[in-house]
């Protein structure tokens, strides 16, 4: 009876370090931190890990600060919240279809990421990295929605899902010469793509705890988030972290996006807190979300000036647009992918092709261009900007829209193909295959879609743009 017991201890001690390197605790930037197996054999998620200090009180309207840390093991089996931002109205087109988000906490505390790895604490394992950036036109968004729940299905793959938080609107993007004059830099406004920045960093600083490769990050993301990737790579802090990068309905060689200078904006920004008789940073620190938003649009209304929170050109973290830096070649020499949808909010055709274009002449490193065309069914909308994220994510399961088996065909060989993108640097795989990169010579976007149950991959010089969406 003795030897017995003694083998039933034996076995379940066996059993729990076998479940222990399944899902090992790891050492990384603050401390130690444990994941949560997924429904997915042998992904394990990271939720909530913070990638710098809260930027609260003191910290409001600073670059990103070093992680605070902890003592003992961080679970990380919750998000963290979603930046500042005003919910979408669950009335509205995109409330319906993001299902809203009225119960995702907003705070100024947000400086989160999340990852999922099939290949936890294996740090030979080397795997290929991707880190999202969510849209949201700088105002809002978060990085775990559910049209962006496709973690388990990247990392089946073989690819680790990283989607980062940021800093929004007014917290985010808000430039005032007091600012500017107490950064050791020199500089306001840029915080939500700092926070990127240093969400980059860190990813190649740490995913190595996590089976990932430093040296093989892809940036992707779509509408705002698309603009970030450019802005990463146009920026002299983070273009160096940038192995690919893939840009989602954000243009191409658009010429000044972003064109506002830092001292236009900050000049703009005090005038609007001189109104207010707000002149000191203590009083612009103590004002909480809700009263900046009514502030920002009772300026508005009275004055006539609109406020434009987004990136800006201070000669520190953005030295020029995107598109001027990628027509002097300093932005990253690596594979790209940039492609829109058929009923975006406008016609991307030509400067994508032209940023293509631009990539051969400069680079033997690929550009590739995409059309997604999917007319979604369910109502009038076509494949309207953002219809595309179900898609790359495979998160059909979070709408309402009645999706088909050419739906489900055409979701999945797109998870193909940006996870084949995050591994070869080409769509196909490690072999050539149907999408071409698109060149002078070989003008070609492909073009994702479904004709009836089928799911339909076409090459063609002259991408159809159906018009905007009738979004209501």
């Amino acid at each position: 009876m003795k030897n017995l017991s003694f083998f039933v201890w034996v076995f379940i001690a066996f059993v729990f370090v076998s479940c222990s390197d399944k899902n090992p605790v790891l050492t990384i930037d603050g401390g130690q931190i444990q994941g949560v197996p997924t429904a997915t054999k042998g992904v394990i998620a990271y939720k909530g890990v913070p990638f710098a200090a809260p930027p609260v009180g003191d910290l409001r309207w600073k670059e990103p600060q070093p992680v605070v840390a902890w003592e003992g093991v961080k679970i990380a089996d919750k998000y963290g919240a979603a930046a500042w931002q005003t919910a979408w109205d669950p009335n509205s087109f995109y409330g319906r279809e993001w299902r809203a988000s009225g119960s995702v906490p907003f705070d100024e505390d947000c400086l989160y990421l999340n990852v999922w790895t099939p290949a936890a604490g294996q740090k030979n394992k080397k795997l290929p990295v991707a880190m999202w950036i969510h849209g949201g036109g700088y105002r809002e968004g978060f990085g775990f929605e559910p049209e962006m729940d496709g973690g388990e299905d990247w990392a089946s793959r073989g690819v680790i899902l990283v989607s980062v938080t940021y800093r929004l609107g007014i917290f985010g993007f808000f430039s005032h010469p007091l600012l500017s004059d107490e950064s050791p830099n020199k500089v306001s406004g840029n915080y939500g793509v700092m926070d990127q920045a240093a969400a980059l960093k860190w990813i190649h600083e740490n995913i190595a705890q996590f089976g990932g490769d430093p040296n093989n990050i892809t940036i992707f993301g779509q509408s705002a988030g698309a603009g970030s990737v450019q802005t990463l790579c146009a920026s002299p802090i983070s273009r160096k972290l940038v192995a690919k990068a893939i840009s989602m309905s954000g243009g191409g060689l658009n010429g000044g996006r972003p064109g506002m200078l830092l001292d236009t904006a900050m000049v703009l920004n005090q005038r609007m807190m001189d109104h207010f008789e707000i002149n000191s940073l203590e009083q612009m620190r103590s004002l909480s979300f809700d009263e900046m938003t009514k502030m920002v649009l009772d300026y508005s209304a009275a004055t006539g000036k609109r406020m434009m929170m987004a990136p800006v050109i201070d000669n520190y973290f953005l030295t020029g647009t995107f598109s001027d830096m990628a027509k002097a070649n300093e932005i990253p020499d690596v594979p790209y992918m940039f492609g829109f949808t058929a009923n975006d909010m406008n016609d991307m055709s030509k400067p994508i092709g032209d940023f293509c274009a631009l990539r051969a002449e400069k680079s033997s490193k690929p550009a590739y261009a995409y059309l997604f065309s999917r007319q979604l069914p369910g109502d009038s909308a076509g494949a309207f900007h953002s219809s595309d994220l179900w898609y790359i994510f495979h998160s059909f399961r979070h709408s309402w829209r009645p999706f088909n088996a050419g739906d489900e065909e055409l979701s999945l060989k797109m998870v193909d193909y940006w996870t084949n993108f995050a591994k070869y640097g080409n769509p196909n795989g490690n072999t050539d295959g149907v999408w071409t990169a698109y060149t002078p010579q070989s003008p070609k976007f492909m073009v994702l879609d479904v004709d009836g149950e089928k799911a339909t991959f076409t090459m063609t010089d002259t991408p159809e743009f159906k018009g905007p969406a009738p979004l209501r």
